[in-house]
């Protein structure tokens, strides 16, 4: 393994986020080779000793799963109010975290890993990482809905970025929506909708950046194959 910062090696080993990694260094908390680190300073994971506190610090097996959510569960460890979670269905691996939520109600790929670097920058909206939408909606006529999407959306002060809109007829009034948007703000799918007077019968997530759902099963998951990940590892900045 080739070099890199600190805190980066940190965020890998699933130890804190880059951002939390830091204050541990600054905390004197961690050490390399037996040495206080300091913020900035250069390691090599697979040779060299890093502890925190007493504790050292191994570099674990990276794991990604795709998730296919079912309507009414929750994406979070533990629910207050006790409802089913997205944890209950994918093997039980430390440091595992969800890679954008889906609300209750929103069905369709999820993906989760150990990698929280990984996970931080699919998320990060400088990447503008693009995730696509099947969406039955009422409440406009197709053209109606062409109309409203021909100029920006705007929700809390800032448009929303969306790639691409195509339309066909569902059944009686409906319409279903296949939406693309390279953005990853909470709901906003469904924020999107409300702000044009659209009420959302279903709401699928098809694709997250190059991964697609597929066939998979809801409340089924599986690993990512090495094509994927090669496809996911190209698109964060090394």
């Amino acid at each position: 393994m080739t070099e890199m910062r600190l805190q980066r090696a940190l965020a890998r080993a699933g130890v804190a986020s880059r951002r939390a990694a830091e204050e541990l260094i600054r905390a004197g908390r961690v050490k390399v080779n037996g040495t206080v680190a300091l913020i900035g300073m250069k390691v090599n994971a697979d040779t060299d000793v890093i502890t925190v506190g007493r504790r050292r610090v191994t570099q674990v097996r990276k794991v990604w799963i795709a998730l296919h959510k079912p309507v009414g569960y929750v994406v979070t460890k533990r629910d207050p109010q006790r409802r089913q979670t997205i944890f209950e269905l994918v093997p039980d691996v430390p440091g595992m975290t969800y890679v954008g939520r889906l609300d209750v109600m929103t069905s369709g790929l999820l993906l989760l890993t150990n990698d929280g670097e990984a996970a931080h920058q699919l998320m990060h909206p400088k990447f503008e990482v693009e995730r696509s939408y099947r969406v039955v909606v009422h409440g406009k006529s197709d053209e109606q809905i062409h109309a409203a999407f021909s100029k920006p959306i705007v929700i809390e002060g800032r448009a929303v970025n969306v790639k691409t809109l195509k339309t066909r007829p569902d059944r009686a009034n409906s319409i279903e929506m296949l939406l693309v948007v390279a953005e990853g703000r909470y709901r906003i799918v469904r924020r999107i909708c409300e702000k044009l007077g659209l009420a959302v019968e279903r709401l699928v997530r098809l694709t997250y950046g190059p991964i697609r759902l597929g066939d998979l099963a809801p409340s089924t998951w599986r690993y990512l194959t090495r094509s994927e990940l090669a496809a996911l590892a190209s698109m964060w900045v090394k």
